[in-house]
């Protein structure tokens, strides 16, 4: 291999491919990034393997230089248009002495401006010596060449260089990008990056773009410039323009679906309840644990321990109850504490989430609720959670959950939801808003059961989502049999039609035959009359949102309201359009 490596270099046995870099906002090729490839038919053709070999024999600033000439003279030679990342190893980049000025002295002899290329570092190995990569980025910052960081978050000291060397672009790795559109983690991570990079005036390029969602995920998001397979794949001539679909799709109004964050796998733990309460030993005597709470009036609950190991709780009124019966006071006072004692209280350890302490807490004894419960750390005493504590957290924990996602269909909540519109309005983008309410499903629920009504609501969610489109078309659920659709999509109406026609059609499997054959059914109403109910249908309500027609979410849910109430006087499966304040 070493031979072989020297043929290449002796023979510039090389080849430059170059990568479009776009503009998220105009569509617009502003850069390419020059890559490397050796012989076609060499094991060394991949630039990984190439560098691989270089860099066991000692070789790789050669090599680098080498790669660097082809690319800047393929470059000229072919004209394009914009600036040029050229790809530069902090070794090399440090190697500046032995070569003093060689790149800028070649690019003048080319013809091509310094202003023009980004130094771009690609991280193959640590960097350590932070203040050496200062002082070579300045260097080549003197020289009219701005600064690039490659594979931001998958490089080993990536952020760091970032903060150390203060470049013109970082790019993101394109881990972070793929399927940016499914996964709330990887978007809360380029927005972070994103957010940093405004206050650090740097400019952000997204590698990997493979798909048109990851693509406008990353517009929206804010991403200055982007890169990937659906931009431009590396070519020996590129494109000077990226693909119609792609400037066309980054011109259209409108934003994209950002994925929805689920219910979280893992809640909080029972530590967060943790109070700080003082144990008393076994060897301790009830007169002197009564003492205790004589002293503190507040205090309602006293757990036992020896040695650091939980033994039970003493509840106040227990003990005062005992000893208001006549003559306990005199047989037990001066007996151990435990006699008193609950044995079995409830012990978790402080890592045990809240929902599985709950569970636990339901199972057991009502008392427990009241006594509370003790918390350990591997087996040994902390402190005391009580029960009111813990019913507020899983309380809370519940209203956020369904203000965010709902918990029977999953489908984004309130929150996303009025997130999403003032997206829409910001954007300036015409888009149409349907409320879908389930006609008669309160008398259903009372004749067929919850349980039956949860698998209708379900049904519902999934026949909405069904008939959306994933990137352009958002869904919600409000709560109960309440849902809200956010088309950006032309043939909304078409798609509507289609979930009623679908809906009239499932709905039927959750009737009785003979419920079925007679179109309802008749049940007792609120005041006790039988009323005849007909079958389930669907109702939805929907407007049309011109740019700068509605300034606020709560403008449109009111909108919105009033146009769901005219569809449901009509009788069966409806689509109700308020066509008062559409233009021509």
């Amino acid at each position: 291999m070493r031979a072989h490596l020297y043929d290449i270099l002796a023979r510039r046995q090389l080849s430059a491919l170059f990568q479009p870099i776009v503009h998220m906002q105009s569509g617009e090729i502003i850069a390419y990034e020059g890559l490397i490839r050796g012989p076609s038919d060499s094991p060394l053709h991949a630039p990984m393997n190439l560098f691989k070999v270089a860099r066991a024999n000692g070789l790789t600033v050669e090599v680098e230089h080498l790669c660097r000439r082809v690319v800047l003279e393929r470059f000229a030679e072919l004209d394009l248009p914009g600036k040029l990342f050229l790809n530069v190893s902090p070794e090399c980049l440090l190697q500046r002495d032995a070569r003093h000025g060689e790149t800028l002295e070649y690019i003048h002899q080319i013809g091509i401006n310094p202003d023009r290329v980004i130094i771009e570092l690609t991280e193959n190995q640590p960097t350590y010596d932070y203040e050496l990569m200062r002082e070579a980025v300045l260097h080549y910052r003197t020289m009219g060449f701005q600064i690039a960081i490659d594979d931001l978050g998958e490089g080993f000291s990536s952020l760091r260089l970032w903060s150390e060397l203060r470049p013109e672009y970082v790019k993101i790795d394109m881990h972070f990008i793929q399927g940016i559109n499914h996964d709330p983690v990887k978007l809360q991570f380029v927005r972070s990056i994103q957010e940093i990079a405004d206050k650090s005036d740097t400019l952000v390029i997204a590698e990997g773009i493979e798909t048109q969602a990851e693509l406008l995920v990353l517009r929206d998001v804010g991403v200055a410039f982007g890169q990937g397979y659906h931009l431009g794949r590396p070519h020996a001539q590129p494109a000077r323009a990226a693909p119609a679909e792609v400037v066309k799709a980054l011109a259209r109004n409108g934003v994209a679906v950002y994925p929805q964050r689920g219910g979280e796998k893992h809640g909080a733990s029972i530590y967060k309840l943790l109070h700080q309460v003082d144990a008393v030993p076994s060897s301790m005597n009830n007169n002197e644990v009564y003492e205790i709470f004589v002293k503190h009036p507040k205090l309602l609950i006293i757990p036992v321990v020896d040695h650091g190991v939980p033994l039970g709780l003493i509840s106040r009124f227990d003990m005062i109850d005992h000893f208001a019966r006549p003559y306990q006071r005199e047989l037990y006072g001066k007996k151990s504490c435990k006699q008193f004692m609950d044995a079995n209280a409830l012990i978790a350890d402080k890592d045990t989430s809240l929902q599985d302490l709950s569970f636990r807490m339901v199972q057991a004894d009502a008392h427990h609720l009241f006594n509370g419960f003790i918390i350990t750390d591997q087996g040994r005493y902390l402190g005391m959670g009580t029960g009111h504590d813990l019913m507020r957290e899983i309380t809370q924990m519940q209203i956020n959950a369904a203000r965010y996602a709902n918990p029977l269909t999953q489908l984004p909540g309130n929150v996303p939801i009025n997130e999403h519109i003032d997206r829409l309005l910001e954007s300036g983008a015409r888009f149409w808003v349907c409320y879908v309410d389930l006609d008669h499903f309160k008398p259903f629920n009372d004749v067929y059961g919850y349980r039956r009504g949860d698998d209708v609501i379900q049904l519902t969610g999934k026949l909405l989502s069904e008939h959306s489109d994933a990137d352009r078309d958002f869904i919600g659920h409000i709560g109960g049999d309440d849902f809200m659709i956010l088309f950006q999509s032309e043939d909304w109406e078409a798609r509507c039609r289609a979930i009623l026609d679908e809906f009239s059609r499932h709905v039927l499997d959750f009737y009785s035959i003979d419920d079925r054959d007679r179109g309802g059914y008749i049940s007792e109403d609120r005041q006790g009359k039988k009323v005849f109910y007909s079958l389930m249908s669907l109702s939805i309500g929907a407007i049309r949102v011109e740019p700068h027609q509605y300034y606020t979410h709560h403008q449109i849910a009111t909108a919105a309201a009033e146009s769901k109430k005219q569809a449901k006087k009509i009788h069966g499966n409806s689509l109700f359009m308020d066509r008062r304040q559409q233009t021509a």
